[in-house]
């Protein structure tokens, strides 16, 4: 990790701005009531208290984000970490004019390239998005010029160490026309007991004919709190492929949204989630066709382990115009014991005439048939059932070429399969 710094810059009057009127809508905006609000039905926020939670202490600790991971760095990356409020940049700038640099340092040397670009694709228009903007530090800021290839992944690295303290993190990815960009981003905690809170935003802005691959690995302590606003913009003929991994955190809510803007653009979203003991993950996703010919596939599965609970809610949304549309989603769940509990809720709303919209979901326990078979050729239970999961799972994997991220993706499964099956 490069020598560590806490922002202390004097930021920009546009910046400033918008963190003041941050502060007056965190004041004005309620938090969302539990059933009360369309989204929050299943995830209550009557044991957290957002204000309780405290600001980090900006000063290095003795933590190395090299330690932890969910997944694993491959060779050549550029590096991106941070520890609570203190941060490094890389330690030898990105190839051909792109840059890879916390959201801080770009603010400070790239203050009209930031202004343009930040809150254009997730606006302050809640509660969590607010208190983000008013005290998010450090962050993550990636710029891929125009036609711009970069070979090399990026792995932004988040640790939070500081018990009791609100970690607001931002992350802003923008791919002009042509670029193409690996982004690779996982937030851990530096206690597997720590009672913490993770509010993040990320913008993914994807320009035309553009090609972005963005890695959003989840792996807090089982008692902290993540809260999440994501979305990603994609132009015409631009591709988003998409993956998030949900393995720690106890509670909380994580938004996914993608918009199709132009015409030709395509996303591809995968989702996988593995829970136990008392843990509740929520991810409410939307497919936004706002454009003609344009394509999305989207699939989550998990299993759950324990009286753990899960909810996936997903919208295909087709807006007035968009024609010859090709969507699907898909939510898939197995549960391990009879505690366990997953709800799955996909939706439609089309606007448009000529479309393809197709949807499944499933919750299902272990097929007794299936272990019996397996028993009856030599396997002990637990093999038998440790065999039925990982096929389970092996269609997530197989949604991925093979290669490095196949075997990041698979290896970080397996990893969190061996925790929660013990």
């Amino acid at each position: 990790m490069a020598s560590p710094v806490a922002s202390t810059a004097t930021e920009p009057a546009w910046l400033t701005a918008r963190r003041e009127r941050a502060v007056a809508l965190t004041g004005s905006l309620p938090l969302p009531s539990f059933r009360g609000n369309p989204g929050w039905e299943f995830t209550s926020l009557k044991n957290v208290d957002l204000d309780g939670y405290l600001t980090p202490e900006a000063e290095a600790v003795d933590v190395d984000p090299a330690g932890f991971g969910v997944f694993e760095t491959p060779a050549g990356a550029v590096v991106l970490e941070q520890v609570d409020h203190v941060f490094a940049d890389p330690l030898e700038p990105a190839p051909n004019g792109a840059l890879v640099m916390s959201l801080s340092a770009a603010v400070a040397q790239h203050p009209e390239l930031v202004e343009q670009h930040f809150g254009s694709v997730v606006a302050a228009d809640n509660p969590f998005v607010a208190r983000n903007e008013a005290a998010w530090q450090g962050g993550a800021f990636v710029y891929v010029p125009r036609g711009v290839v970069l070979e090399a992944p990026i792995v932004v690295t988040v640790v939070q160490s500081q018990p009791q303290t609100a970690l607001h993190w931002r992350t802003l990815v923008v791919l002009e026309e042509g670029a193409q960009a690996e982004v690779w981003e996982q937030y851990v905690s530096a206690d597997e007991g720590q009672d913490a809170l993770l509010n993040l935003v990320t913008e993914l802005s994807v320009g035309p004919n553009a090609n972005l691959r963005f890695v959003s690995a989840q792996g807090l302590s089982e008692k902290a709190w993540v809260f999440g606003s994501q979305r990603c913009v994609v132009q015409r003929d631009g591709a988003v492929d998409w993956i998030a991994l949900g393995f720690g955190s106890g509670n909380g809510r994580v938004a996914m949204d993608t918009q199709l803007a132009g015409k030709g653009a395509d996303a591809k979203v995968t989702g996988a989630y593995a829970t136990h003991a008392r843990q509740h993950l929520d991810y409410a996703t939307t497919q936004e066709h706002a454009a003609p010919n344009t394509t999305s596939d989207l699939a989550f599965r998990g299993i759950l382990d324990g009286r753990s609970s899960t909810v996936w809610s997903g919208m295909i949304k087709v807006d007035p115009g968009a024609q010859q549309i090709d969507a699907f989603q898909e939510s898939r769940n197995l549960l391990l014991t009879k505690k366990a509990h997953a709800d799955s809720i996909p939706g439609l709303e089309i606007l448009a005439n000529d479309v393809r919209c197709t949807h499944a979901a499933a919750i299902a326990q272990i097929d007794p048939e299936q272990l019996y078979y397996l028993r009856s050729r030599g396997l002990s239970l637990e093999d038998a059932k440790r065999l039925v999961i990982e096929g389970f799972l092996e269609a997530t994997v197989e949604r991925f070429e093979p290669g490095f991220v196949r075997e990041a993706i698979a290896g970080a499964l397996e990893r969190r399969l061996e925790l929660v099956l013990g």
